[in-house]
């Protein structure tokens, strides 16, 4: 017996292991005990010798913690004696499976229920029970494994060779707060990460309002002295969207797509998600529809279509999310789509949001196949946006790709301050558009610019022939949003010119119609949401627009230049010569202006971090 007892400590002395558990739960009753990852060791089933097999219905390691139902009792003594040999190994078992954080809260939750029970007394099973789900569950974690798009930049053009230059909007935002997060973690975002339009759209802009809903823009440019380079300027093309009123807008039917695989399980991820959409959930109008389809090794409906004004039901389905298993990504955005069909509101928003890491790994999983069928879909009058959460595994290229088809925006959620932004504060931008496939050309006057690059949209450019085909897709815009794109140029009166001029060229002439002091022809293409012909607006930039100094700029525009030459430094700084992070600092902090919510002070403190910043995130062990 003393024996018995000696293997019975050394079982103990191995952490919280399973053996530690059984006491705890029933000192008399081994059937009572759950293993907090699976089923009893079959080392412990074997030395029990005693226990016959049962339904996997019934085993106790298929009940709740503190709610495990009572068996024939058993002399716990003799049973220690033969399960005392694998303790050590399972006290090891259980201290990698579990992070040390929640070793500790089961440690004491197990000595706790101990000291206050009397002499030769049971413990309570249900003093032991966990204070949440997450206990029982090893957070995933990954690192290293983000997937972005490789992009080049956009190179210097000659404007007496390709005067031209077509992009489509973009009101995307992932960028930025994927950016953030890597900088609060103590390092230098991927540079393939780091879009540069979308760090500049990330805020908005206070510029002119249209004045209908008919024409749902009006074009801003100014020009102003380039911040890095003395021989060049910048060209700050702004648009402003029709601002519309959530109580005005019209029903909207949303699907909430969620990803409950085992990679979602991680603080920033589920429980950040579960949050994020419980907020969308309580500021929707009542006749606003709701549906939840979650997926994870398989996918399934959540919740059929509710009225939004059921915000109790809704709530439920959304807190009783967990994650666990692989990922049918494909089979669940397909499902989503069924919803969305099943609920569409003819006259109103029918809205796919899907809410992932992007780690699809079962099912399909090909993204060209992924992106036909959202594309498709579209056509339909359902769109798709895409919320990203997560580091380490996130996919952000297929993700990109899905909400660039699926006529819907991307965004990256790292706190519950930005899925407030995005789902509550910005809704009506999010989800109610008032044009779509807008797209944007710029003619240069090679008399008046030498040369010129856009700043931005790499993989937003299009064809010279696409921006007046209306076959050819582009970027939506949402009630409110602001769309800011900058060129940087060189005067044919400066030096430096990137770009010698062609041998045999000949002289460029104005064209028919064009004033003198024309430095370039902005045109802008959308159509309104329920049409299907596009609209043109056309504004020549002329030499009022230029501000000779830097200062004499408005407070948006050098804003946005700073934000620019953060983005560019990101990236190496090809463009920006000497340029740093401390002149950023200086520029960014004399043009705040209003800033209600410190988005401008929160990128004053982000510009601090990327002087400390290591290259690379360390390696975890």
């Amino acid at each position: 017996m003393i024996g018995s007892y000696q293997k019975l400590s050394y079982a103990m002395a191995g952490g919280v292991s399973l053996l530690a558990l059984a006491l705890v739960f029933n000192l008399n009753n081994l059937n009572e005990f759950k293993d907090v990852r699976g089923p009893v060791p079959q080392q412990a089933q074997e030395g029990a010798g005693t226990s016959s097999p049962m339904p996997k219905s019934e085993h106790p390691t298929n009940q709740p913690l503190g709610l495990i139902a009572p068996s024939e009792p058993e002399p716990m003594l003799e049973r220690v004696e033969a399960d005392a040999e694998t303790g050590a190994a399972a006290g090891t078992r259980a201290r990698e499976v579990l992070a040390p954080a929640k070793l500790k809260r089961m440690q004491q939750q197990v000595s706790a229920p101990l000291a206050a029970a009397p002499a030769g007394g049971a413990v309570p099973s249900t003093a032991l029970a966990p204070t949440d789900d997450a206990a029982n569950t090893a957070v995933y974690e990954e690192q290293g494994r983000d997937k972005f798009a490789d992009h080049d930049d956009n190179p210097v053009k000659r404007a007496a060779e390709e005067p031209v230059s077509t992009f489509s909007a973009d009101v995307d935002t992932a960028s930025y707060a994927f950016v953030r997060k890597a900088l609060n973690n103590g390092a230098l975002p991927p540079k393939d990460a780091v879009r540069i339009e979308e760090m500049i759209n990330y805020f908005n802009y206070d510029y002119p309002l249209p004045d209908s809903r008919d024409i749902p823009f009006r074009a801003d440019v100014e020009i102003l002295p380039s911040p890095w380079n003395g021989e060049t300027k910048l060209m700050r093309i702004g648009i402003k969207g029709y601002e519309l009123e959530r109580a005005s807008a019209p029903a909207a039917n949303l699907v909430f797509l969620l990803d409950t695989s085992g990679s979602m399980n991680a603080p920033d991820k589920l429980p950040l998600l579960q949050n994020a959409f419980q907020m969308l959930v309580s500021n929707l109008q009542p006749d606003d529809t709701v549906s939840i389809v979650a997926y994870a090794g398989s996918a399934g409906t959540v919740l059929e279509p509710t009225p939004a004004s059921d915000t109790a039901k809704i709530q439920a389905a959304l807190q009783n999310l967990s994650a666990g298993g692989s990922t049918a990504g494909g089979e669940g955005i397909r499902q989503a789509y069924q919803l969305a069909e099943q609920s569409f509101k003819k006259d109103g928003v029918n809205r796919v949001i899907l809410a992932t890491d992007g780690d699809f790994n079962v099912g399909i999983q090909n993204p060209e196949e992924l992106k036909d069928f959202v594309e498709r879909k579209r056509g339909t009058g359902i769109n798709l946006s895409v919320l990203g959460f997560g580091r380490g595994n996130y996919n952000d290229l297929l993700m990109q790709e899905l909400a660039q088809n699926g006529n819907g925006n991307a965004s990256y959620i790292d706190t519950l301050s930005e899925a407030r932004k995005v789902l509550v504060d910005e809704a009506s931008s999010t989800l109610f558009p008032i044009a779509k496939d807008v797209k944007f050309q710029i003619e240069f006057n090679p008399s008046a610019v030498s040369e010129y690059r856009l700043i931005g949209y790499e993989s937003r450019l299009l064809k010279r022939e696409d921006f007046n085909n209306d076959k050819v897709d582009a970027g939506d815009i949402g009630a409110g949003h602001t769309v800011t794109a900058l060129y940087e140029y060189r005067p044919v009166a400066a030096t430096g010119a990137l770009i010698e001029p062609l041998r045999y060229q000949t002289t460029a002439k104005r064209a028919t119609g064009a004033s003198a002091d024309e430095i370039a022809f902005l045109k802008i293409r959308y159509k309104l949401p329920e049409e299907d012909q596009s609209k043109l607006i056309e504004v020549p930039v002329q030499t009022d627009r230029v501000r000779s100094e830097l200062a004499s700029a408005s407070n948006d525009s050098r804003f946005a230049a700073a934000v620019a030459a953060f983005g560019q430094i990101l990236k190496g700084g090809k463009h920006t010569g000497d340029y740093s992070f401390e002149d950023v600092q200086v520029l960014a902090a004399g043009a705040r202006s209003k800033d209600p919510f410190n988005y401008r002070g929160s990128f004053l403190e982000l510009v601090r971090l990327a002087q400390s910043a290591q290259a690379m995130e360390p390696l975890k062990k």
